[in-house]
């Protein structure tokens, strides 16, 4: 998505550790036009899936999941990374380590929300060690939910959550796929 690419060139900030930071847009103030033009794309991309329910995991995965539950004219679900009071036990559970965080998060979805039923797209802000999916994706297995595929903004393609999802049999679409950081600039796949 060339206007992603843009945008990240404009104001992404490469930190050390292959972190991108995108706070501005994504992460931490979120730009609504840009979101709605990511879920038009994952509609474009998905649409002929049959899709029932968008998951996606809190924090940052709500934004471009809303937009693209919204286009796709589906609820989102979100994975909860601590189990509020509310919720009874009846919930599917994941392990989740962030590598931004540096912190292992137990990522949680309350059963009543997710079925056999479902055909599920799995959105996500960013695609990098995949921990984050790998954790949605056990949650789906969980609800025995058929997964039609997974939607992330960005895919860091040099991490190995890419080929990992892949490797397992699963449809991956990434808006903006980066080959590697170099002098803190950054380099999407296809680029001279």
């Amino acid at each position: 998505m060339k206007l992603l690419e843009e945008r990240i060139r404009k104001d992404g900030e490469v930190l050390d550790g292959d972190v991108l930071k995108i706070n501005s847009f994504l992460n931490h103030q979120v730009d609504p036009e840009l979101m709605m033009q990511v879920g038009e794309e994952f509609k474009r991309l998905f649409e002929n899936e049959k899709i029932t329910k968008v998951l996606t995991c809190e924090a940052s995965g709500i934004a471009p999941g809303i937009m693209a539950a919204y286009q796709l004219g589906v609820p989102m679900v979100f994975a909860r990374k601590k189990k509020p009071s509310t919720l009874n036990d009846a919930v599917y559970w994941a392990d989740v380590f962030s590598y931004t965080k540096k912190v292992n998060n137990k990522i949680c979805v309350e059963k009543k929300f997710l079925s056999s039923d479902d055909h599920l797209l799995i959105i996500d802000d960013f695609l990098a060690h995949g921990e984050a999916v790998k954790g949605m994706l056990n949650i789906a297995k969980q609800a025995n939910a058929a997964v039609a595929g997974v939607g992330v903004v960005v895919a860091k393609e040099f991490q190995g959550g890419s080929d990992w999802v892949k490797e397992h049999g699963y449809r991956l679409e990434a808006l903006a796929r980066i080959s590697n950081f170099e002098n803190n600039q950054v380099h999407f796949v296809g680029e001279k």
